[in-house]
Parts: structure tokens; C-alpha cells; sequence
């Protein structure tokens, strides 16, 4: 057993403890290209009449993720994850007139991973509604639990093409879910016979595939903390003010990262007066 050390004086034991395995997991960098966005009323009004528009910015909305068994392979699972992505845009219709709008757009992306067998039924009892006891109990449940982890995608492209374009489009207008919907002023509509928006995403993703378990650990004994919670003074806010570090990693485009890395060895670090 891996040596274990306890701080604060506290005695150690042994708890059993349920949590999640991890079964398998994957990282991916995804690239799709000509990615339908679906506008409003006013992103439409402006997609026919400006000659150009730049996708500035995407930000990931929702995911949904549905999971299926692998026929003749026990224990692997086919994942089919769609992502909704915000994209942000702007036209200029006219010299100094410069207009922003808001679509989606949604693509899909298929993994296999290895997730075990589940032989047990699982019931968990929550805390809100009412059932036949005073509670409500979660439905039986034997699948794998898929953990979907994803940044915002980078915008690498983006073109106005005619309708009759061939782009990707993994699902409808009115199949996009009511909480993305939500997320805009107007609602997503998909005129007929109008040129459409599309995009290309990079996307940076992460996936894994758990299963509850139970563990016995070492545990030590919480403590309170000795510190106590400082309150700063407020009589003087220009002092205050001045006992702060200045933050020069925010003026740095390099992150913080030293001027000259591949500094000559010796202590010379390559300058001369």
C-alpha cells in the first residue's frame, strides 16, 4: 500500500466511500466544416441584403447524448453526442453601420468506448416530489454514466451559400431543443429559398464513460481551521488599493512566461548594455 500521511493531528480510519469508477475515456479534436447556423428574424433580414459576415465568436450551449450497446461486442457503448453552439456575428451593411446578430448551429460526433456490464438494477431516492413513501425514487437504471467535457470551439471559417448548397445539418429548425431556443431573442426560423449561413468549428473535447462503485480509503478527521476570516478596512480604500500586487501577467501576451526562455547558460541571461 502506497505510504499515507495525515496532517493537523488527526486520526486515520477507514470509510467506505461510493462514487465513480472510470471504465474508459478519450480526447478528440474535432473539425466540421459548412456547419448550418440558424438565425432569427433579424439575423435572416440581415443575411440577405449584407454582402458579407464574420463569425466572431461560438460558445457551447447544451449536449445532448445518447448511448447504445455495440452488437456483439459486450460491454462497449456507441455514444452520439450533439452539441449546440451559440455562434456570434456581425455584418456591415453599410460604411460605419455595423450589425451584430446571434444563430446556432449544431453538429454531431460518434465515440465507442468500453463501459462494462451492469448486472444490478440502481435506485436512488430524491429529495423532491412525493411518492409512496414521502419521497421520490429514480427509475432502474443499468447503463454506463458518460461524462461529456467540451471548450468553446474555435471559428476557423465562415461563408453565405445558397440554399441549395450541400452543408451539415444534423437536425431541423424545429428540432433544436426549447432551453437552447431560449437562449435568443428571437425565435429561430428557416426561410425557404434564402441564402444560409455556414461555419466551420474546431472543437477540443473530452470523454468518459463511469460506473458507480464502492471503495474503502483512509480517511482523516476534518479539523477546523485555525485562521481566522480577515476583514479588510474600508476606511481607506487608496490603502488598500496600494497593498495590492501589481497584475503584470494581464499586460503580458506571453501568459506570464519569462522574455527570454532560451537564455544562454551561466546566469547570462543574453542582454548587453
Amino acid at each position: 500500500m502506497a505510504d499515507t500521511r495525515y496532517c493537523c493531528g488527526g486520526g486515520k480510519d477507514m470509510i467506505c466511500i461510493d462514487t465513480y469508477r472510470v471504465l474508459d475515456s478519450c480526447r478528440d479534436k474535432d473539425c466540421f466544416e459548412d456547419v448550418r447556423v440558424y438565425l432569427g428574424g433579424c439575423g435572416n433580414e440581415i443575411l440577405g441584403r449584407a454582402p458579407n459576415i464574420r463569425a466572431k465568436s461560438a460558445k457551447v450551449l447544451w449536449s445532448c447524448i445518447d448511448i447504445d450497446s455495440v452488437p456483439f461486442n459486450r460491454g462497449f457503448y456507441q455514444l452520439l453526442i450533439r452539441i449546440y453552439t451559440k455562434i456570434t456575428c456581425e455584418a456591415c451593411l453599410s460604411p460605419g453601420n455595423v450589425q451584430e446578430f446571434d444563430g446556432v448551429a449544431a453538429v454531431e460526433k460518434k465515440v465507442i468506448l468500453f463501459g462494462g456490464e451492469g448486472n444490478v438494477s440502481v435506485f436512488k431516492s430524491e429529495l423532491e416530489g412525493l411518492g409512496c413513501c414521502g419521497g421520490q425514487t429514480s427509475g432502474a437504471n443499468t447503463l454506463p454514466v458518460v461524462v461529456f467535457e467540451v471548450v468553446d470551439p474555435i471559428v476557423l471559417d465562415s461563408k453565405i451559400l445558397n440554399c441549395s448548397h450541400p452543408c451539415q445539418c444534423c437536425c431541423s429548425c424545429e428540432e433544436i431543443p426549447e432551453r437552447v431556443c431560449a437562449c435568443f431573442s428571437s425565435p429561430l426560423t428557416d426561410p425557404c429559398g434564402q441564402n444560409i449561413l455556414t461555419v466551420s468549428l474546431g472543437f477540443f473535447s473530452v470523454v468518459r464513460i463511469e460506473r458507480p462503485a464502492q471503495y474503502l480509503v483512509s480517511a482523516v478527521e476534518y479539523n477546523v481551521p485555525e485562521k481566522e476570516c480577515a476583514t479588510p478596512a474600508v476606511e481607506d480604500a487608496c490603502a488598500l488599493f496600494r497593498q495590492m500586487s501589481f497584475p503584470v501577467a494581464e499586460f503580458s501576451s506571453t501568459g506570464g512566461a519569462p522574455m527570454n526562455p532560451q537564455a544562454p547558460s551561466g546566469g547570462d541571461c543574453g542582454c548587453r548594455s
